[in-house]
């Protein structure tokens, strides 16, 4: 019996004192991210207090997505053949070879519910069974029909009633309560996941929630304290990370991203999608300028006709990209309104994912906002190649601090799975690595 049929996704074990080897896997709607890295114990970090271990990224590839919509799969072939080949990139760049990965979902609706439990103490203190035991009663409360469960953690424990008990094992109550953010997906979409993954013969070691990883990758712990959303702006869908007290407290998203605005600037501009996907890389701007409509330019028009190209504005391309980027941040507010993040007026919003590389981003959702708005990148991972400084590789970076976040997780009983793959399951020296250290 897998996770999946138990309305559970994989969970990966809490990192250990050793080095490890672990990879990480974003199969987005527009490009496909793989990196591997080597994880080494370290001193702790002032600024980032809850890693246990400084990562040395030693692979990475990025390509272009199939097969993929909205952070679904749509089309099972071409989706493999991609993730095969992004895997295979970077294992040649690291020299080693990749048999687990850990996975991101930006997919299935992503819902976070914050949930109350609680149940009396048998034996007088509280002990680590007495947690397992009333936050499983929660999780299953939060998991409705359809829906599999990405995380369960403990925003804050109760103790008789009083609140605000960061650590219970062994102290006495009569009754002990937690309240913990369940995070949750469609089954079928996370299902299909990993069954492409498993296809290209890879075990999914885990799988984290798009905005949480993006989170753990691009805030400081102070942010994270004082309270912050992390707006996950990828292709196909926005995804929302709200972290409060330094835990996080919630999740949502919606099916509308960068994707979005090159489909209207190719309706806009009678452009061929690929056309319009690379005007939008180049000139794409959310605040039109005094001069943009006297700077024209040339664009090959779609179909038949491209030897005879069109002339347009940059006002006009502008305001295309700009009315699609009003929409999205006007989801957020509402989206962040209706989430604890609404009762932290000074918490801050941190843009990541590959749309929020557009010109202006940062002033656009500062207006609608009405907070303070910065662009996130990945913290704290040492020397970095150019290509994975950006905040479109915020969750590919923020898989690979994942594990050592794993211990604040509470996870059920783990059984065994054999991969169903043309071979007979294999594990290799990597596999052994990636789950256990070397």
């Amino acid at each position: 019996m897998t996770g999946l049929d138990r309305n559970l996704t994989p969970k990966t074990r809490p990192m250990q004192k050793r080095t490890a080897l672990v990879a990480s896997l974003d199969v987005g709607s527009s490009k496909i991210a793989c990196m591997i890295a080597r994880l080494t114990p370290s001193p702790p970090n002032e600024a980032l207090r809850g890693r246990t271990h400084a990562v040395e990224l030693i692979g990475y590839s990025q390509i272009q997505s199939r097969g993929v919509k909205a952070g679904a799969v749509v089309d099972l072939a071409e989706c493999e053949k991609a993730v095969r080949h992004a895997v295979a990139l970077a294992e040649r760049m690291a020299k080693v070879r990749v048999e687990s990965v850990l996975l991101s979902v930006s997919g299935g609706r992503l819902h976070g519910q914050l949930v109350e439990a609680a149940a009396d103490i048998r034996g007088g203190s509280v002990t680590s069974d007495d947690i397992s035991r009333v936050t499983s009663a929660g999780m299953r409360h939060a998991t409705g029909a359809g829906r599999t469960v990405l995380h369960a953690l403990p925003v804050g424990y109760a103790l008789d009633g009083v609140k605000g008990i960061r650590d219970p094992r062994g102290m006495v109550a009569r009754q002990f309560g937690v309240d913990m953010n369940v995070v949750t997906s469609d089954a079928t979409v996370a299902k299909n996941l990993m069954l492409v993954v498993e296809r290209c013969h890879l075990n999914v070691e885990a799988m984290a929630a798009s905005p949480y990883v993006a989170g753990l990758s691009v805030l400081t712990d102070d942010e994270a304290d004082l309270g912050a959303a992390v707006v996950e702006m990828g292709a196909g869908s926005t995804t929302i990370a709200t972290y409060s007290g330094g835990r996080f407290v919630h999740a949502s998203g919606f099916a509308l991203g960068g994707q979005h605005i090159t489909m209207d600037l190719a309706r806009g501009i009678g452009a061929c999608i690929a056309d319009a996907e690379r005007i939008k890389t180049l000139y794409g701007t959310v605040l039109p300028g005094g001069s943009d409509s006297r700077e024209l330019m040339s664009v090959p028009t779609a179909g038949d006709d491209r030897e005879t190209p069109q002339i347009v504005s940059r006002a006009t391309i502008a305001n295309i990209v700009r009315h699609r980027a009003e929409e999205i941040f006007e989801m957020v507010r509402d989206r962040l309104a209706d989430s604890p993040f609404a009762a932290e007026p000074r918490a801050l919003v941190v843009l990541s994912g590959g749309a929020s590389q557009l010109t202006g981003t940062v002033e656009l959702a500062t207006r609608i906002l009405n907070r303070q708005v910065r662009i996130g990148r990945p913290l704290g991972f040492g020397r970095l190649p150019n290509e994975a400084k950006g905040a479109s590789f915020s969750v590919p970076a923020g898989l690979l601090v994942y594990p050592q976040y794993a211990h604040l997780e509470h996870v059920e009983p783990r059984r065994t799975r054999q991969l169903k793959t043309g071979t007979d399951g294999y594990f290799g020296k990597v596999g052994r690595w990636l789950r256990e250290g070397f």
